[in-house]
């Protein structure tokens, strides 16, 4: 009972220690007035700066898309996926958190320094399992936040063109590419603090403001009509547009080891994920039930709102949120890159920001390339996430502790009330089945032909995906007959480069002749 006792005591110390280098460091900083101030908005490591990254992260510019999910889905579906997917993602979460402090632990019991090194989940993978392991984490996790990257930017220049539409989606792309690089500048996910308090008050003011605005519109006379789910295709999109929602957290491992104490993490996914439910799930419902299958042909839910102060906004917020967002998701590849050149322990901040500039360029070429607002998350979801953040992690925890040998010196073993070992290893199997079977196979089938039709409707680079069309012009009756209309070389607002302007009628090709010149 002794020894038993002590090897208790050992693992519990061996845990508190774990971010010790970080408190430390942190401690020994002489409290001047410029450090308070730049603690307060700069350095954080806290447990509430751990919820408010989660909780801002996981809610971006899905809240825009879930009413569209919904009216794939029916009212009823989307509110049990949002409930389920919250669930399972807060549960893999728990996972990423309790293999990270075993990962940790065993580093430092080899008297590794992670002062200068940030923790990334390949490199847990590769200390737990292998490189196997390490190359299959870091192939989908980082595919997962590049295209992550590349849907805030477009959601940027899809929200933005409901304020001005004088330029067009492309063109805002442009732009808005050129204002989040700056995200290079920011070297860690300690240094969102500010930023994720301020998104969070965003999002939820967005969130509201989506209820209160459809309760009041109503719906219009004629009736609305809710016919979802009506197709096995748009069904099985929109469940994985909500996989792609609570799936957030490719950028756990990070937020953890941005922590003074990362093994307080375990819970705080959850908690975020209760919040954010009460964003999600009001305003989805109360956008479905004001305007049903509208949603269908308009992804976002500012599309169908009437322009008002309040929209705008909303619309403003969400634009500064995604630029949050896109930091979120970017500076793991940063992080990533710097260590793949050799510039990870770098001093200089300049250097680094230089350094990661090259990783900016693909997230902007594919915004460009794919801005389907709303079909990309789906496919997304299904194709990536399904794989990063719910099979992985959880076949990963079940071959860490395969072994009784493992699972005895476990620095974190599970609580009773998860059935131990035995229930976590049947929560785990139920989800990789259900994610691999529902969300990659049904989800990845429907959403990849929903994303092609998007390519065949547009095409590639379309220049303005979903804008209405433009107000028809009067043809001018003055014109003689014969002569080329004005606007037969008109751009169209949602052309694409790939478009081909229609042949020339036989009365201005080569070696026609005019037979009507009264008419001039």
């Amino acid at each position: 009972m002794t020894s038993a006792s002590n090897l208790h005591e050992d693992k519990i110390a061996e845990t508190i220690m774990v971010g010790r280098y970080m408190e430390m460091d942190h401690e020994g900083e002489k409290k001047t007035a410029k450090s308070r101030f730049s603690s307060i908005l700069w350095h954080g490591g806290s447990a509430y700066d751990a919820w408010f990254s989660c909780a801002s992260n996981q809610v971006a510019q899905v809240l825009l898309t879930l009413p569209y999910s919904f009216s794939q889905l029916g009212m009823l579906s989307g509110i049990l996926f949002q409930l389920l997917y919250g669930l399972m993602g807060s549960w893999t979460a728990y996972l990423i958190s309790i293999l990270y402090v075993e990962y940790r632990t065993r580093k430092e019991r080899e008297k590794a320094d992670f002062r200068n090194h940030i923790i990334q989940w390949f490199e847990v993978l590769e200390g737990l399992l292998g490189k196997h392991w390490r190359n299959t984490g870091l192939i989908f996790n980082c595919t997962f936040l590049l295209f992550g990257s590349v849907i805030q930017l477009i959601a940027c220049a899809s929200n933005i063109y409901y304020i001005n539409d004088k330029l067009d989606k492309r063109t805002w792309t442009y732009i808005f590419g050129a204002c989040c690089a700056t995200t290079v500048f920011i070297p860690s996910f300690r240094n969102y603090r500010i930023w994720s308090f301020l998104g969070l008050l965003m999002t939820t003011y967005t969130a509201w403001y989506l209820t209160v605005a459809s309760l009041l519109h109503g719906q219009v006379k004629e009736g609305v009509k809710h016919s979802g789910p009506n197709k096995t295709v748009l069904y099985f999109t929109g469940a994985t547009n909500i996989l792609y929602t609570f799936g957030g957290h490719a950028v756990t491992v990070e937020i953890m080891h941005a922590m003074w104490k990362p093994q307080k993490f375990k819970g705080i996914y959850l908690l975020a994920t209760a919040y954010v439910l009460t964003l999600t799930i009001p305003s989805a419902t109360c956008v479905y039930w004001a305007f049903g299958d509208k949603l269908l042909e308009r992804s976002n839910a500012f599309a169908l709102l009437p322009r008002t102060t309040f929209r705008d906004a909303a619309v403003v917020l969400m634009l500064i949120h995604q630029f949050i967002t896109f930091g979120f998701a970017c500076t793991p590849l940063y992080i990533v890159w710097e260590k793949a050149i050799g510039l990870h322990n770098c001093r200089s901040l300049c250097k680094r920001a230089a350094a990661r500039l090259p990783v900016v360029i693909p997230i902007w070429f594919l915004a460009i390339i794919f801005p389907f607002f709303g079909p990309i998350n789906s496919a997304v979801g299904s194709l990536l996430v399904s794989f990063t953040v719910y099979i992985i992690p959880a076949l990963a925890h079940m071959f860490t502790f395969r072994s009784g040998h493992a699972r005895e010196n476990a620095v974190e073993p599970p609580p009773r009330y998860f059935g131990r070992w035995i229930g976590v290893y049947t929560i785990n199997i139920i989800i990789v089945g259900w994610v691999l079977i529902v969300g990659f196979g049904f989800g990845g089938w429907a959403s990849m032909t929903n994303f092609v039709h998007q390519i065949k409707t547009f095409g590639l680079f379309t220049k303005c995906y979903q804008c209405p069309p433009p107000p028809p012009l009067l043809f001018p009756t003055n014109v003689p007959m014969g002569a080329p209309s004005p606007f037969s070389n008109a751009p169209n607002s949602t052309g694409s480069i790939f478009a081909f302007s229609p042949s020339p009628s036989p009365a201005h090709l080569p070696g026609h002749h005019h037979h009507h010149h009264h008419a001039r």
